[in-house]
């Protein structure tokens, strides 16, 4: 399945009644099992964008569409930056709540919970609360919430930037095996430029507002093992054309406050 975005662009009102453009003619594919990065300065509609394509939000102009769902709704699994977990429902309870909508048998919800459970490493912890877990647990719930649904398209918005920098680093390895596992179509957001080099298999470089696409740049490198000494040259030759990108935007986004 490929996620095609064609020609979009959002425009709102803000508060002083001003039109404002938000994004401007945004053209680009998800190829079936591609990690596709969204990076920018702030204030350049990265999770709007996102938001557009998971269906939360309308484009103004412009279109979102899927091919190869052969009639079918696309299944969309979204983790935010800030996990909403239901904090009266257990670590298990939480993972199969997708499945629960969709209404499976309880034999399946068992199995299905249980796989991604362990698949996120939260094994042990499946009648857990939220609030008996740490930051980066929550994360991994939330991801399994999220996969649990087995996905046409995986949407992830900042989902690692809360977390300590070590955690945060643990937690991309383990997307990165999740993702070896699964190979998920993915749309993830940072403002990270590292975390976009490590994981992606494109990065996409929009400018600030209007959000537009100021260049689209192919990692071309192994998908695992990239934090290797072996690949350290390369990884910052990456960074630093991306970072060349965006510096201009990002020190005017700066001047603004």
């Amino acid at each position: 399945m490929r996620i095609v975005i064609e020609n979009v662009g959002k425009t709102f009102i803000d508060s002083k009644k001003r039109e404002v453009t938000a994004l401007k003619n945004i053209d680009f594919i998800i190829e079936e099992q591609e990690f596709v990065l969204l990076v920018g300065p702030s204030g350049c509609g990265k999770s709007t964008l996102l938001n557009i394509v998971g269906g939360l939000m309308s484009s103004s102009e412009g279109t979102v569409y899927f091919e190869g769902t052969q009639g079918k709704e696309p299944n969309l699994g979204i983790v935010f930056q800030e996990i909403a977990l239901f904090p009266w429902r257990t670590v298990f309870e939480n993972v199969v709540y997708g499945l629960e909508e969709k209404g499976i048998s309880k034999k399946e919800l068992q199995e299905k919970g249980q796989i991604y459970i362990d698949m996120v490493g939260l094994t042990g912890f499946e009648d857990a609360y939220p609030k008996q877990l740490s930051g980066g647990m929550k994360q991994r719930a939330g991801i399994a919430r999220a996969l649990s649904i087995e996905p046409d398209l995986l949407l992830m918005d900042e989902p690692f930037s809360a977390l300590d920098a070590q955690t945060r680093t643990l937690m991309q390895e383990e997307l990165l095996t999740i993702w070896n596992r699964t190979r998920l179509s993915t749309l993830y957001v940072t403002h990270n430029i590292q975390e976009a080099v490590y994981l992606a298999d494109r990065v996409i470089v929009l400018s600030r507002h209007p959000g537009q696409i100021k260049d689209i740049i192919r990692i071309d490198m192994p998908k695992v093992g990239r934090d290797k000494e072996q690949y350290r040259n390369q990884s910052e030759q990456y960074a630093n054309q991306i970072w060349e990108l965006i510096r201009h935007d990002a020190e005017e986004a700066l001047k603004e406050g």
